[in-house]
């Protein structure tokens, strides 16, 4: 089943934000419920972790 949803997505350009929204897709898409919000979690309330995955991925 789908759903359709209208958000807003905070960005510099029309070009980031749906680069944005496809990355974001793609976790949705390929993550469980439980994986994204303890992704969202982390980062969110947990710089240092956050640094750490953002420096083994290269970011």
């Amino acid at each position: 089943m789908k759903y359709s949803f209208e958000i807003s997505i905070e960005a510099q350009s029309q070009d980031e934000a749906i680069l944005k929204l496809q990355a974001a897709s793609t976790l949705m898409q390929r993550l469980k419920v439980t994986e994204i919000a303890k992704l969202a979690d982390v980062v969110k309330n947990e710089p240092a972790k956050t640094a750490l995955a953002k420096k083994a991925l290269g970011l």
